[in-house]
């Protein structure tokens, strides 16, 4: 059956996700040998400045793109929250994986709760979409600018630098730190990231023998719903680093898709919510991204980027 090459950044919770997918996709193809091609990005390299200020989360993904491109692998796995909603040409999604938990975590080593932390507490995140709505819920909370990754991240905390930290539980039960959670937040209190926690396969388009391998490792409901939450985001013209949130939930033959536009300083926020039906989710996040615009969605949005 030959081998399958997966590109992946060399961060811990990176090399988790590909190693994941390459068992996965070991159990789907008894016969299959999958290498691993760990390489570092723009995105890693560059700690020293907020993500909205350097380009986004995509600098996580052109050299994974570019080694595709170039043959150098067959397929990268990407956490889909970080994945823009415009796919480079000659590249596609191949596969959405069945989603983990899509919700925050707040992790802090004195304080249980959001409700709890102190007036003035400093809370790290590296999220204008987290940003905005802890200071929607608490405007006297100091939230600070917190890169790098999850042991780095967990590391400042530990050493005092912060009171708290806003994580992707996802990102941390899979990395075996589940334990590090104070309490995790529900949509209502902070509406998770497109595409959280949920992986999905990039291949070459086209490379039929490449997308027959990973196809098993599809999951429909998930699909439904990201498909949803990102065909909302590319309908306000939205990137990976902006104060956008969505978050799509199965309910029998519909979704639920939920969103959520602000301004950095949370003193305005937009919500919306709307259901429709599972097999049409890209005309259900349209017409969620509609009526944000009808509201001034646009006009948040163009003062962020006018912000970078």
């Amino acid at each position: 059956m030959g081998v399958l090459r997966i590109a992946t950044r060399k961060s811990p919770l990176a090399l988790w996700q590909a190693q994941h997918v390459g068992d996965l996709l070991r159990d789907a193809h008894r016969d299959l040998d999958v290498e691993l091609v760990p390489m570092s990005t723009q995105g890693d390299r560059m700690l020293d400045a907020p993500l909205a200020k350097v380009g986004g989360k995509g600098l996580f993904l052109k050299e994974l793109e570019h080694a595709l491109l170039e043959d150098r692998a067959d397929i990268a796995v990407h956490s889909l929250k970080d994945v823009p909603v415009e796919i480079p040409p000659g590249l596609a999604l191949a596969v959405v994986l069945a989603s983990a938990d899509p919700r925050d975590a707040l992790v802090s080593n004195d304080h249980e709760s959001l409700a709890a932390l102190p007036a003035g507490a400093r809370v790290g995140t590296s999220s204008l979409r987290r940003r905005c709505q802890l200071l929607a819920a608490r405007a006297d909370l100091d939230v600070l600018t917190l890169r790098g990754g999850v042991n780095t991240r967990l590391a400042r905390l530990d050493a005092g630098d912060f009171d708290a930290l806003i994580l992707a539980a996802a990102g941390l039960a899979r990395l075996g730190m589940a334990g590090r959670v104070r309490e995790t937040l529900a949509p209502e209190v902070i509406l998770p990231a497109v595409g959280q926690g949920v992986l999905g396969i990039e291949c070459r388009e086209g490379d039929t023998r490449i997308a027959s391998l990973v196809a098993p490792l599809g999951d429909a409901e998930s699909h439904a719903r990201v498909s949803a939450e990102r065909a909302m985001n590319a309908r306000l013209g939205g990137g990976c680093q902006v104060p956008i949130a969505g978050f799509a939930e199965i309910d029998g033959a519909d979704l639920r898709l939920r969103a959520l536009v602000a301004s950095i300083d949370g003193s305005t926020v937009l919500r919306e919510e709307e259901r429709g039906p599972r097999d049409q989710p890209r005309r259900l996040g349209e017409r969620v991204a509609e009526r944000l615009l009808d509201r001034g969605a646009d006009r948040i949005l163009a003062e962020v980027y006018a912000d970078e």
